[in-house]
């Protein structure tokens, strides 16, 4: 009987110990893609910085995607963006626009240097991870202009505009290249929207 009941409680340990190590993996990765920038992050320094063996890593992580999308899940689970869902719901392009790129560049700026790193090294991500990251682009873009988001080629400039806004290159290069405040950043992309929507409206008369 000792034996039987022992044998759950071992392989419960080592599931503990295994998505311990998972875990650990994941988190020191997240530290070095944020500090040095994936394209410096070598699978022996992932292993070093998580106390573990570079088999260890290749053990838990088959791939460089497998890799990069736990510790964007981390990164992302520790640092949360704002939520899209709620802005969605404000009424009116102007004042949802304003309200998702004020909290959007806040974000951006409370954690300007860490996405740096990732932005910067972006191309040298996998496919699946650059894809993702245009993934929440077209989404966020998409939730922001609402029904002005028409797949119509008028709307084809909007559409165009929402996304370039909703990146962190395009904040970076306003608020840190070019010194504006965050609500000035906001205000140039909302004149931009509305007045590309007052555009493609007019186009239909």
């Amino acid at each position: 009987m000792r034996i039987t009941k022992s044998r759950p409680y071992r392989m419960s340990r080592r599931a503990e110990h295994v998505d311990g190590t998972r875990q650990r993996i994941t988190a020191a990765a997240a530290r070095l893609h944020t500090t040095i920038g994936p394209a410096n992050t070598s699978i022996a320094a992932i292993a070093e910085e998580a106390g573990v063996t570079r088999l260890t890593v290749y053990r838990h992580f088959a791939d460089l995607d497998v890799l990069f999308q736990a510790c964007r899940a981390h990164w992302r689970a520790e640092n949360p963006p704002p939520d899209a869902r709620r802005c969605a719901e404000t009424t009116g392009l102007e004042a949802r626009a304003r309200r998702s790129l004020t909290e959007l560049y806040a974000w951006y700026r409370e954690h300007a240097e860490e996405l740096f790193q990732i932005y910067r090294d972006l191309t040298a991500s996998p496919l699946s991870s650059q894809e993702a990251t245009r993934g929440d682009i077209r989404r966020l873009a998409g939730l922001v202009l609402g029904d002005d988001a028409s797949e119509a080629e008028r709307g084809r400039h909007l559409r165009a505009a929402a996304r370039h806004l909703i990146d962190y290159r395009t904040w970076r290069s306003l608020a840190i290249d070019q010194e504006l405040t965050d609500s000035e950043a906001v205000e140039i992309g909302v004149t931009l929207l509305t007045n590309l929507r007052t555009s493609a409206h007019g186009g239909d008369r």
